[in-house]
């Protein structure tokens, strides 16, 4: 084993020196001063708390950094508009998700499905997959969130009234992971996972904490193997991270297993009810329709229809758990917002009751401006997936929304990036950008997205939802991104009609962590993993 790094090492190093002299330089782009030759940056930029540096670097050089990575090896932070539109729209498949470390947790966790695809492969996957996250597929899903939401409501109703205090704590992420797990079964697999009710499975044994252990801020050490792991193959490092006995790869793999396991099982369920003509409007059911075509175009191989299974599985309901886990916090720290919010709830379901309905329909709850403006500033502000990691695989030049001044002095408006280069698409940066968001774009503003200050650039059109990069952009976009915002928006009106949301220990401090997905934790415990206790209570009605 110990010999097997080694290789790795030494060839790593082969390529980065190869790679620093064989290639137009980006030596003249401002960046951050480097910690040493052999960590670079990289300290930094993952130590310091979710998207630290990101703003940092922003704020001081703009939308289009140099920084360093091991061994002197320059790399780009962008966050530029323009930049971010050309690398995810024009010359989407010119860049790569990176080889290495992140690409071989991903092959093992999720497959070879639509993260890892490349090229024709990923345009294949994604036709096939498409029709079935539409916006029409999307909204008939209202009443299965709608059930959820209201499961949740009803346990922490039954939760309160176990108490005499008339309030309680509850670890947010751990409800919301679970609420949003047993969602996604329902939604994508018409399967009941009983999350919420506590039953024991694989999948939720497997899928508990996880984002913490692989995600968690890393150590030195494994900085400096994941930097050097990224010019590698990825075929190798994922039987290197097969054969690893650390607890991380352990819980990787068992992650794994669960998720194959559950598709396999899942697929043949589904496969025989659609030759007993019992097929429903899940995803999973439309997707497995559409592979019993004789086209070969039109299908994905079985192992590519269940790395799909375990994308949906794992991202379809972590971060939304996470978008939502934060959305809650801004309630609990500003009173006044979660008030407006539950005013024009409440005012809703008064028009609701008037017009003689019981309940909330999906255009009820799309009506309610305020709501979408709270929706989108909680996706402005607390990007689930702060960052997206690329490589160019081709000399290219890169058009620029504002000028960049180098170095050198000179003022380019576009910039020349050299094949192999390392590229951070900075979501949380470009979420932050002060010249598209405002000058108050670091304060939660709702307001934002009602008075035009959210939605006044629209000449550099690069989100799917409000301009943001939350959701990625273009062919890369998050497929399932209608689906997110109808079950987020399910969930807010349900939980902020029902319950006041408030801060349960003042004295603690809670952290933004994360080298990916961002996640909560409260500082000096984080041997307890992914936290965020907020106290709730029912909402009193006049």
């Amino acid at each position: 084993m110990i010999a097997a790094f080694s290789l790795l090492g030494v060839l790593a190093i082969l390529v980065a020196i190869y790679r620093k002299y064989s290639t137009v330089s980006l030596d003249d782009v401002p960046g951050p001063q480097p910690e040493s030759f052999l960590l670079g940056n990289m300290r930094e930029l993952l130590q310091s708390g979710a998207s630290e540096a990101d703003f940092r670097w922003q704020r001081q050089f703009g939308g289009v950094v140099k920084f360093k990575g091991p061994l002197g090896e320059n790399r780009l932070m962008i966050s530029d508009p323009k930049a971010l539109q050309y690398l995810t729209h024009s010359s989407v498949y010119h860049y790569t998700k990176s080889n290495g470390f992140r690409k071989a947790i991903g092959r093992i966790l999720n497959g070879v499905g639509l993260v890892a695809a490349e090229g024709d492969v990923h345009r294949r996957q994604r036709k096939v997959m498409l029709p079935a996250f539409g916006g029409p597929e999307s909204k008939a899903l209202f009443p299965v969130f709608r059930s959820i939401s209201q499961d949740l409501v009803s346990r922490w109703q039954e939760l309160l009234g176990s108490t005499e205090k008339g309030s309680a704590v509850v670890n947010i992420p751990r409800w919301l992971s679970r609420a949003t797990l047993d969602a996604i079964g329902e939604a994508a697999f018409d399967y009941k996972f009983g999350a919420l009710s506590e039953e024991d499975s694989e999948l939720k044994r497997a899928y508990n904490n996880i984002v913490m252990t692989l995600f968690g801020l890393p150590s030195t050490p494994r900085i400096v193997v994941e930097a050097i792991s990224e010019w590698l193959p990825t075929k190798p490092l994922v039987w290197l991270f097969q054969k690893l006995p650390f607890r991380r790869f352990a819980r990787l793999r068992e992650a794994s297993r669960a998720s194959i396991h559950t598709a396999a099982r899942l697929v043949e369920e589904k496969g025989q009810a659609l030759l007993e003509g019992k097929g429903s409007k899940d995803v999973m059911s439309l997707l497995v329709q559409a592979n019993a075509s004789e086209n070969q175009k039109a299908r994905l191989t079985d192992e590519e229809l269940y790395a799909e299974m375990r994308i949906i599985l794992f991202a379809g309901h972590e971060t939304t758990s996470n978008s939502l886990t934060w959305m809650l916090w801004e309630l609990a720290k500003n009173p006044k917002i979660q008030t407006r919010l539950r005013d024009e709830i409440r005012a809703t379901e008064t028009a609701i009751r008037t017009r003689g309905a019981t309940e909330f329909s999906l255009a009820d709850i799309e009506s309610m401006h305020y709501l979408q403006a709270f929706l989108k500033e909680g996706l402005r502000f607390h990007p689930a997936i702060s960052s997206m990691f690329r490589v160019a695989i081709q000399d290219d030049i890169v058009p620029l929304s504002k000028p960049l001044r180098l170095k050198s002095g000179k003022v380019v408006g576009e910039l020349a990036i050299p094949e192999g280069t390392s590229i951070v698409m900075s979501v949380a940066a470009y979420n932050r950008d002060k010249s598209l968001w405002g000058e108050d774009a670091d304060v939660f503003n709702p307001d934002r997205w009602l008075d035009g200050e959210g939605t006044h650039r629209k000449d550099i059109s690069v989100g799917v939802v409000g301009n943001l990069m939350t959701f990625s952009s273009g062919v890369r976009s998050c497929i399932g991104w209608r689906f997110a915002m109808t079950e987020m928006q399910t969930f807010l009106v349900d939980l902020v009609n029902n319950f006041e949301i408030a801060i349960a220990y003042p004295e603690k401090t809670v952290r933004r962590e994360g080298s990916g997905l961002v996640f909560p934790v409260v500082v000096g415990e984080e041997a307890e993993g992914v936290q965020l206790p907020l106290r709730i209570s029912v909402a009193a009605r006049e």
